[in-house]
């Protein structure tokens, strides 16, 4: 891979990994257009570790927060006294769907689903879910009911269903963020609570393939010291560019709605249906993963 894959590939996953518009897909497409080799789940894998340390910086009070408060709770034996310890549960509960069935379907997450016509359709599927989030949300606020606000307003049901709807994202198109916004959005939270917790719940899923899928992989991704550099230049700056992508989403979703981003992803699955129809997808030589792992199976795409 070289220098300039990797800096575009950075900024496409810092760009899209929290926005509701799906980083894998955009990792999967690029390459497509433009002739590159898909980087494959390995390296998405492992750029994501950039934003990773993005969102863990960009909500380490929550964090904190919620690690002290539960190890509070869990000596008082009162784990469920208090809102970050509550917390901690529901997010360790909600990443139970994603790893049975990111274990069990691995080997159609890492390749068949990561075909452009599936990728289209994912995108084309998630984006109603979105809508009907939106057209429920306003329904609410019609009847002047804003959402529930913070973290003390999230309910076990709220993190049951935002972690079944994260399964959703195992397929490029779905987008991790749009599904589980969406999910919180329509069991009642406000777009910002949905967009706080859906981070907070994409941390241990991720952390676990990311970390692990880079080290089972490291003898390829990391082979040479043209790949250690792209390696590390992708996810400083995938890093880089998350950090600045989840702090303008957190603030922009205290005032404005996910329908700019249901008409991007409607234009987009149009775009890619149209490449697909037409035939003008890039073919470049696919070099095959030697070495699957089921780690990259819990990263969500």
């Amino acid at each position: 891979m070289s220098l300039l894959e990797a800096v575009v590939l950075g900024v496409v996953q810092g760009l899209t990994e929290f926005l509701p518009i799906s980083s894998t897909a955009h990792l999967r497409i690029v390459p497509a257009l433009v002739g590159w080799e898909d980087p494959g789940a390995a390296y998405s894998a492992l750029i994501q570790c950039g934003t990773l340390a993005a969102v863990c910086i960009a909500m380490r009070h929550d964090i904190a927060a919620i690690l002290s408060g539960f190890v509070a709770a869990v000596r008082a034996g009162r784990p469920w006294s208090t809102v970050e310890s509550r917390a901690a549960i529901m997010i360790a509960l909600g990443t139970i769907p994603i790893v049975v069935v990111g274990l069990s379907a691995r080997d159609f997450i890492r390749g068949g689903a990561r075909q452009l016509a599936v990728v289209a359709a994912a995108l084309f599927g998630a984006t109603i879910l979105m809508a009907a989030a939106e057209r429920i949300a306003r329904r609410r606020a019609g009847r002047g009911d804003a959402g529930r606000d913070g973290l003390a307003g999230v309910r076990l049901s709220d993190a049951l269903w935002m972690g079944l709807a994260q399964v959703l994202a195992l397929v490029p198109g779905a987008s991790r963020s749009g599904s589980t916004i969406s999910s919180g959005m329509l069991t009642g939270l406000d777009r910002r609570t949905a967009a706080r917790f859906s981070f907070l719940l994409s941390l241990p899923a991720v952390g676990a393939a990311g970390l692990l899928e880079t080290w089972k992989a490291r003898h390829e991704i990391l082979a040479t010291g043209d790949d250690i550099t792209a390696a590390v230049v992708g996810t400083l700056v995938a890093g880089v560019v998350g950090y600045a992508s989840i702090r303008w989403l957190l603030r922009m979703l205290t005032s404005h709605t996910l329908w700019p981003f249901v008409g991007y992803r409607l234009a987009l699955a149009g775009l890619l249906a149209a490449i697909i129809a037409g035939g003008w997808e890039a073919q470049p030589e696919q070099i095959p993963d030697r070495n699957p792992s089921p780690a990259a199976a819990l990263n969500p795409v």
